[in-house]
């Protein structure tokens, strides 16, 4: 069967047909009341772009507000102390007229009064990230009037009830576009869950959000280094090892860029590997905890995994960074973002990254490039095309741990070197990959839309040895030759991933409905060729490195095809304001065609996975939610006469609570039962082949919070204990702990700025990580041990200059952050490193 062909026009005849208007104008009518009452009702803030406010004048203090009672309805006076305020720009959003001021700091706590004068509801000045001070005046009725005066001792808005419109001013007022305002620590929304955008508090489900601002601070260079802010997420791979690509543990679960949809960008599937080094053009990182299929397909039990990247800005913005570190680690990046035409409805955003780093592991080191351009063209009011590309150029020594005997087994000749390279000097595995799509979106109305976006991903691997561990006999009798073996490994891999959905809102009575419904289809397209090759044995104690290549063992070749066809509708349902209630189920035919030497197989099948969640809301900050769902992934393989394997099936039951704790800190607890059924276990009857009556199970439960706990002391903290166990396998005991699982794990990330005074801007941050001992195999043969690390910081932000120490392992403790159980080997943590970042906006 081949899917993709037949059905991509299917796809595109069904956008041309639903959009076949997204050329004309249309008038922005609704969307941006709904923006203001969300941000009127606290679910969210909507301001400017944070580029809006670059300028190079001094800022001006706001010393005090005032109200003042006029005859033709209110004096709104902003008083200064250290100059004139720039002209302020003015937009309307339903009742309330809102005014932003920038190159202006408000030196107090923000100002809030309800209906100070008759016909006007609401004042309230609140100052915003970039220098920025923000007036939105609310009507009872309708939006007021303002007419703005500017003069040395302040700013005073004359307002009267009625119909908004423009002031007469020496400048005229710019209506500008409000977008959302940074939300620091605590995201209040994604659309990634249920594609559509809902606050974080009415989803039935637990989410985490790894924001700009902490990867920020913590001065992130790896993808693991971001999701250790997720406690129930742990490495499986060693941190150093960014050539085998990324691989996780998520509720006791791996998963990987591998197994199809556990990985995302943007929300699309990531197929094949997925870099550990961070890109520069990374805005967050989003963790779906649970089974994700009814949206996207093929995905791992326990979570899914989606990298956000940065968009254009709506005015012009320029960034630059550098960072030094230990271990010869050098990165630069550049940040480039604004309008490309006059009337700024060709917007467009460039990041470029280079870096070049060491390691404390003996001769390893890496280098990688990135480019990555976006263009969005604003085509109407309610129709956009965006289009971005990106590649990235990466060279690395490979790099295979260190055998568990030695390191966290006794080995009667004393412990390895934690900094030990157990490979050659000249294995360099080569990584390029690149990537381009686009996504167009348009507003039929305001209650019903229409998004189409297409990705297509290449990955090219060439090795010169790529270098492994054999995973039996590592190590001789004498427990210091190190058996050893390289692979040329060449993969060329391609990924095509097309998604349409739809949205509407609409009533059936007293009962409100938001719908999804949607196709998508994927294609992915895999060939190796490897030669292995037995290399001289390597004394681990006193090693001696030859780079001398023995007899080859074998030379194989093959390739994998993957199609799949997906469709899904998804209904939010508001019975009643304090509830509500989540329905969505999706079916997935997929087949697989995998050739591996002269043999050959094909898997094909179908597979449905449901959706069902309900969230109570007893009092507006405190939401109860409870949740089942399911996943599933295909198995390759036959089991004995022919038969093809069914897929794997995860079947999980959550419930939770979700805290809004103030306006900016909010907190999470989830409690889960998790089941994988249908795992291949050998076929005891039949030697040689496998039978899928196997069965593992993972319980557990989540602690997370984060956000402002008060002006400029933030958080993001977690705790996880998780129970991951075989339930039943042929070979493995039932109850052997799932490896790699630690049973608790804990993280905790604060940071405090100095709001005021000669000091202001000076801040410092401390990190504790903690991992609770994991099993290294299934077999349970060997454990790694757990270990509390401690990171640092300290930073200094001015105005848009910002500098920053970050230090990793502050006292320098001996730990393990990754395994491999082919071989049983282990990949030591860093050490004491410490890197000095600058950044500049302008």
């Amino acid at each position: 069967m081949r899917l993709w062909s037949g059905l991509v026009s299917l796809q595109l005849a069904w956008v041309l047909t639903v959009a076949g208007g997204w050329a004309l104008p249309a008038q922005a009518e609704g969307g941006v009341d709904e923006l203001m009452d969300e941000y009127l009702n606290g679910a969210s803030k909507k301001s400017l772009s944070p580029s809006q406010a670059l300028t190079q004048t001094p800022l001006v203090q706001i010393t005090n507000v005032r109200l003042e009672e006029a005859d033709t309805g209110l004096n709104v006076i902003l008083e200064t102390a250290n100059g004139e305020l720039s002209t302020p720009t003015t937009s309307v959003s339903s009742n309330a007229l809102i005014i932003e001021i920038t190159n202006a700091v408000l030196t107090g706590e923000d100002f809030e009064q309800f209906e100070p004068v008759e016909e006007i509801a609401f004042v309230q000045v609140s100052a915003l990230s970039d220098n920025r001070v923000q007036v939105v005046i609310t009507g009872t009725d309708a939006a007021p009037t303002a007419d703005v005066k500017t003069d040395a001792a302040g700013l005073t808005l004359s307002v009267m009830p009625g119909i908004a419109q423009i002031g007469e001013t020496d400048e005229p007022l710019r209506l500008v576009v409000t977008g959302e305002e940074n939300e620091g620590y605590n995201p209040l929304g994604t659309s990634t869950a249920t594609r559509t955008d809902t606050p974080l508090r009415d989803i039935p489900q637990s989410i985490q959000v790894v924001p700009q601002e902490v990867l920020r601070d913590q001065n992130v260079t790896s993808l693991n280094d971001a999701l250790e802010n997720v406690s129930s997420v742990t490495t499986a791979i060693g941190s150093e090892v960014s050539t085998i690509g990324a691989f996780f543990n998520i509720r006791g679960f791996n998963t990987s860029a591998r197994s199809g949809g556990s990985l995302l960008r943007n929300g699309l599937r990531e197929g094949g590997d997925v870099l550990l080094d961070f890109a520069p053009n990374i805005e967050s990182i989003e963790v779906l905890l649970g089974p994700a299929s009814v949206l996207y397909g093929n995905a791992n039990p326990g979570g899914t995994i989606n990298i956000v990247t940065k968009q254009p800005l709506s005015e012009p913005f320029y960034a630059v960074d550098a960072t030094v570190g230990s271990n010869d680690f050098y990165q630069g990046a550049v940040d480039l973002s604004g309008p490309l035409n006059e009337p700024g409805t060709l917007l467009y955003r460039l990041n470029v990254g280079y870096r070049d780093a060491g390691s404390f592991i003996d001769f390893f080191e890496s280098d990688t490039f990135t480019i990555a351009p976006v263009v969005r063209w604003e085509i109407s009011d309610r129709t956009r095309l965006t289009v971005e590309g990106e590649y990235t150029d990466e060279s690395s020594i490979t790099y295979g741990g260190l055998p568990a005997v030695g390191t966290v087994l006794p080995n009667p000749n004393g412990e390895i070197p934690r900094d030990r390279f157990t490979g050659e000097p000249d294995s360099v595995f080569n990584n390029t990959i690149g990537r381009i799509g686009y996504r167009f979106e348009h507003e039929f109305s305001d209650n019903w839309s229409l998004q189409n976006a297409f990705s297509a991903r290449f990955q090219r691997g060439r090795p010169g040895n790529d270098f492994y561990i054999l995973t039996e006999e590592v190590l001789a009798a004498d427990n210091r030759t190190l058996n050893r073996q390289a692979i040329d490994n060449n993969v060329d891999f391609d990924d095509y991933d097309v998604s349409t959905f739809s949205t509407g809102k609409f009533s059936t009575g007293s009962i409100e409905h938001n719908l999804l419904a949607g196709i998508d289809l994927s294609r992915s397209y895999l060939e190796f060729e490897r030669l292995s090759t037995i290399f001289t044995p390597l004394d681990i104690f006193n090693p001696v490195y030859e780079n001398v290549a023995g007899p080859s063992v074998f030379e194989f070749d093959g390739d994998q095809l993957t199609e799949v066809l997906g469709l899904y509708i998804q209904d939010q349902v508001t019975l009643a304001d304090n509830l509500k209630l989540l329905l969505g189920g999706r079916l997935d035919i997929f087949d697989q065609d995998f050739r591996f030497l002269a043999d050959s197989n094909n898997v094909s099948g179908e597979a449905f996975s449901p959706r069902v969640g309900i969230v109570y809301q007893p009092i507006e900050p405190i939401s109860l939610y409870a949740s089942y769902s399911r996943s599933f992934t295909p198995v390759i393989g036959t089991a004995f006469g022919g038969g093809v394997f069914d897929p794997q099936r995860g079947t999980q039951y959550e419930i939770g609570l979700k805290a809004d704790v103030t306006d900016r800190l909010s907190a999470t607890l989830a409690l889960y039962d998790l089941i994988l059924s249908n795992v291949s276990t050998p076929d005891l009857n039949n030697i040689g082949f496998l039978i899928q009556t196997g069965e593992q199970r993972s319980r557990g439960i989540e602690l997370s919070t984060q956000g402002e706990i008060l002006p400029g002391w933030n958080i993001i903290a977690g705790y996880s204990y998780t129970d991951a166990e075989v339930t039943e396998d042929n070979v493995i005991p039932a109850g052997n702990q799932l490896a790699g699982v630690p049973e608790h794990a804990f993280n905790l990330w604060t940071t405090y700025e100095i709001q005021s005074g000669d000091l202001e801007g000076l801040g410092a941050g401390l990190g504790l990580f903690f991992v609770g001992e994991r099993q290294g195999n299934l077999n349970n043969s060997f454990q790694i041990p757990d270990y509390l690390r401690t990171d640092a910081a300290i930073f200094y932000n001015k105005d848009r200059f910002r500098a920053a120490i970050n230090l990793r392992n502050l006292f320098d403790i001996d730990y393990f952050d990754g395994f491999s159980s082919f071989g049983d080997f282990v990949y030591p943590g860093e050490p004491l490193t410490v890197q000095a970042s600058i950044s500049w906006e302008f």
